[in-house]
């Protein structure tokens, strides 16, 4: 059966080659994290750091970094979690196959959290100061806790069957947290916000517990798209294959008694506190805001316990195995949930949620000649109205009746189908002041910005170019030009000036000027950003740049623009300004010293020789 605790995970990963422990010194600010960044980048083992300067405790990371390793880790129990998703889409397979689900009956008293009086967390008390500084980018605030477990329960609706584990920012030292404080920066559309407003309601403190470490089974659960009336817990239980064990904390409040450390204690309602800057998975620094903080009443410890951390930033890194492991498990449920929807991927080298591709089904007219976006449109706002997709900048959908064969996954091939089929003076349909995700900078504010939806359906409409025709001229400038793939072409030169929430005067300038040049307009969309030749190199370079650097409401523009009845059309091209704006956040970058050092453990005779 799965682990009990992370110890138990450790030296068994150890055991089977999947991680190296070092007991060579090691520095917790920024040289850990750069370390297992590099380790990553190479498919490398886990990493168990004994010997934590001016730390008593060890720091584990990398244990998620490849899905082969992932998949080790749950081995026992993911085809247990797999039948209890076909038995979502299905119910009636148990009937059918019973010998297949015969084990789910026994297996599902695993859901279940236990309450014990006793758990090892218990067993020890801690000061925020003995903790492991951990800083995993030059310019963070403080150190943080990477892989936190976040709990609450609701206030009016007390006890595990109304609570929330989620994964939250937590920041333990800087800014203006004193001795007994902790930063809980938590996003848009968590539901630890549906607790906190209950409580700002009653006018009452939130407990709030934050576990590090326990069994590998609690951060998957934490990050899980799971229905609101399901509680993470029991998705934990399936997952780590044995019931969670739950104690009291120094506040009151459930926490897993298997846990290595617990920050356990309450969120004043109304108070906040600067939190930040912090290097986040967008490939960005997320600045400084003020956000909740908790008022600690105790952490506790286990004996021996190890502090587990990942270190974010631009994908991928090893948050993207938590991503993988989430399409792997809930992508059956998908149509279930989304009718006539096939398939969704949001697109990882694009931070996640700026981009997401879906494929869908054309069913309102199938009698016309010709296919055209209809219940697509319906499908897209479904989309837009489920959960953490809720938070997608960019969707993009087709009809798999056009696409019988494409694999959504395919990024390349998906995209190629698709600007082969978009018309820009139907298709686009922008939703200009809503919700984006808080992490990203590209929008007119804080959580603020704006969507496209892009639906495609029908024959193929036109031939990508392949190469970039030496008959091209570029507007004044504009000085490089670099084909991405077939029909994308990057271009560079400008830089941008553009006011927060406003185009830049460039952009249009640059639409105004290309309508009369055939050698542009011959591509479907074109990409204005600041390395044309970076950009390029890549498909991920390019899914990166464009997709975290646009807003949609203003940074999209296209040859022989118009509005009629309130719509959005313009001709081809389209054109997305993926510059880097003044008022973005900066994007994170490795300190030169840090790599030095990180180079040196690689070296012969150094514990990381041949790995990186």
């Amino acid at each position: 059966m799965g682990y009990r605790n992370l110890r138990q995970c450790v030296l068994d990963l150890q055991a089977h080659g999947h991680l190296v422990a070092i007991d060579e010194p090691v520095e917790a600010s920024l040289e850990a994290a750069a370390i297992c960044r590099r380790v990553y980048a190479a498919g490398g083992p886990a990493i168990w750091f004994r010997n934590v300067r001016g730390c008593s405790f060890g720091m584990v990371g990398n244990l998620y970094g490849t899905m082969d390793r992932t998949r080790f880790i749950f081995r026992d129990t993911l085809e247990f979690v797999r039948k209890l998703v076909a038995l979502k889409v299905d119910p009636q397979s148990a009937l059918k196959r019973p010998w297949k689900y015969a084990d789910v009956p026994l297996r599902a008293m695993t859901l279940l959290p236990k309450r014990v009086r006793y758990g090892p967390v218990l067993e020890f008390k801690a000061h925020k100061s003995q903790l492991p500084n951990l800083v995993c980018w030059p310019r963070d605030g403080g150190s943080f806790v990477t892989l936190p477990v976040v709990y609450t329960e609701n206030p009016e609706k007390p006890g595990w069957r109304f609570s929330n584990l989620g994964m939250y920012r937590v920041q333990i030292s800087g800014n203006e947290y004193l001795d007994d404080e902790v930063g809980l920066h938590y996003q848009i559309h968590r539901g630890i916000g549906v607790h906190h407003s209950i409580a700002i309601r009653h006018a009452a403190k939130l407990a709030v517990n934050i576990s590090i470490g326990g069994p590998p089974c609690l951060p998957f659960a934490a990050v899980m798209p799971l229905p609101e009336d399901l509680p993470e817990l029991v998705f934990a239980g399936a997952l780590g294959g044995r019931r969670i064990r739950l104690v009291i904390g120094a506040n009151g409040l459930a926490m897993p008694a298997e846990s290595d450390f617990v920050i356990s204690g309450w969120i004043d309602p109304h108070q906040t506190k600067p939190e930040g800057p912090f290097g986040d998975h967008l490939g960005y620094y997320a600045q400084t805001h003020e956000f909740p903080f908790l008022k600690v009443a105790a952490i506790h410890h286990r004996k021996d316990a190890i502090w587990p951390f990942t270190t974010v930033g631009r994908p991928p890194q090893e948050d993207t195995s938590f991503g993988q492991m989430i399409h792997d498990i809930t992508g059956p449920v998908v149509p279930t949930v989304l009718p006539g929807v096939k398939s969704v991927h949001a697109v990882d080298a694009a931070g996640v949620h700026p981009l997401l591709l879906a494929i869908g089904s054309e069913r309102y007219v199938p009698y016309a000649a010709i296919r055209r976006p209809q219940e697509l449109l319906t499908q897209a706002s479904a989309i837009l109205g489920q959960g953490q997709m809720s938070l997608a900048k960019y969707v993009l959908i087709m009809a798999h009746e056009d696409v019988p064969d494409l694999e959504i996954h395919h990024i390349g091939d998906y995209l190629k189908r698709f600007l082969e089929r978009f018309d820009p003076a139907e298709d686009l349909h922008f939703h200009t002041r809503t919700t984006i995700d808080t992490l990203d900078y590209s929008g007119h504010g804080l959580n603020s910005g704006s969507k496209l939806v892009i639906a495609a359906a029908g024959p193929k409409r036109r031939e990508l170019p392949s190469e970039i025709s030496s008959q091209l001229h570029l507007p004044d400038g504009w000085d490089q030009a670099r084909l991405v793939m077939p029909g994308i072409l990057a271009v560079s030169g400008v830089k941008s000036q553009a006011v927060r929430g406003e185009p830049d005067p460039s952009l249009r300038s640059f639409c105004s000027r290309i309508y009369s040049e055939s050698a542009l307009r011959s591509f479907p969309l074109v990409v204005l950003c600041d390395d044309a030749e970076f950009t390029a190199r890549s498909l991920h370079n390019f899914l990166w740049v464009t997709f975290t650097r646009s807003n949609p409401a203003a940074d999209l523009d296209g040859a022989d623009a118009s509005t009629v009845s309130k719509h959005w059309s313009c001709k081809l091209p389209l054109v997305i300004d993926a510059r880097q704006k003044p008022f973005h956040s900066w994007p994170l970058e490795d300190d030169p010293e840090i790599e030095k050092q990180v180079d040196s453990w690689a070296s012969p005779g150094r514990p990381l020789h041949g790995i990186y």
